[in-house]
């Protein structure tokens, strides 16, 4: 099989396929696109993610911390706590391991959440790390917001720039590469995007904004969580390609490879859909709070398009992350 997101209809035919619904407090359990279960408490409803870091060595630590909160942010839920698996090769030193979880202790605390345990593992199975995170969140009954939930009509906004995570990937781990390349300021952009990563403010922000369904871009990039977005709510979508942003150290870095920005892993953007009569004040609310947003499309009844240069092109499902096509 190839490398990255198993293929949808594998997924879906094959492992969602062996899974049953025995429990009726779950009540948000596997499907396509939506990244986090959720069971019924009584009084709160609790949210849970799973997500593995295996593309990246710099920040390890912290983007595992990161991506996993992101997961309960586009529920619209506030994360409480995560537990790590650390998988790290022989090669590994004592100093490694400890600055790992330094930087996982520093995002954690960046966003009040706790580290409540896991498990810690030197290993011949792998060749690099591999940090497996399980996060947890709580959220109200009535605000409980799932990928699946957007409607015909409701516009389409994505918060920041189009393959953030996997340009500040690339301008740690190709550093010395790309500094032949890319000028001295791009580069430093580039790396600083690794502050951008979090999604959990937008998320809450949006949550209590009337949001129809919110879905974090990570493996596949923008259009592929489109396609996600519009397959868990089983609708159409139609997108302006020139409307999503995308910065220009991630231009020269995906020129540089010969990769497409728009496929390229993009933890820390948020895609949501919101009625138009609300979408103002959505837009208003996240720019007086230091959020850039942008309005790049509409849900639709059926089709799945994305208007390129004037030509409507089909959405096709997300295969590998273009980083993979790099390290």
């Amino acid at each position: 099989m190839k490398i990255g997101k198993v293929p949808t209809g594998f997924l879906r035919e094959k492992i969602i396929g062996n899974v049953k619904n025995i429990r009726k407090e779950v009540l948000v359990g596997a499907g396509i696109g939506e990244d986090c279960a959720v069971v019924d408490l009584e009084d709160q409803l609790c949210v849970i993610s799973t997500d593995p870091i295996t593309g990246a060595v710099t920040d390890i630590g912290s983007l595992a911390i990161h991506i996993a909160c992101n997961d309960i942010a586009s529920n619209g839920a506030e994360p409480i706590g995560v537990m790590l698996t650390v998988l790290t090769p022989s090669k590994t030193t004592e100093i490694e391991l400890e600055k790992m979880m330094q930087d996982a202790a520093k995002a954690a605390e960046s966003l009040s959440v706790q580290i409540m345990g896991g498990h810690t593992e030197i290993t011949d199975t792998v060749n690099q790390t591999i940090i497996s995170t399980v996060a947890i969140g709580r959220q109200r009954r009535e605000k409980l917001i799932k990928t699946g939930g957007a409607r015909a009509g409701d516009i389409v906004v994505m918060t920041k720039y189009a393959g953030l995570e996997g340009t500040t990937i690339l301008a740690h781990d190709k550093e010395e590469e790309l500094s032949c390349y890319l000028s001295k300021n791009l580069l430093n952009e580039a790396k600083n995007l690794k502050h951008e990563i979090s999604v959990v403010p937008e998320g809450l922000l949006a949550g209590e904004l009337g949001v129809s369904a919110m879905h974090d871009v990570t493996e596949g990039g923008i259009m592929g969580a489109l396609w996600e977005l519009a397959e868990a709510s089983q609708l159409g979508i139609e997108v302006e390609q020139s409307n999503i942003p995308v910065l220009e150290s991630t231009k020269a870095i995906c020129r540089y490879f010969g990769i497409d920005a728009y496929r390229l892993i993009s933890s820390g953007v948020m895609v949501m859909t919101i009625h138009p009569e609300k979408v103002t004040h959505l837009i208003e609310t996240l720019k007086k709070n230091k959020i850039h947003s942008t309005i790049i499309g509409k849900m639709t009844e059926k089709e799945r398009k994305i208007l390129i240069a004037g030509e409507r092109v089909i959405l096709k499902e997300p295969e590998a992350d273009e980083l993979y096509k790099i390290l």
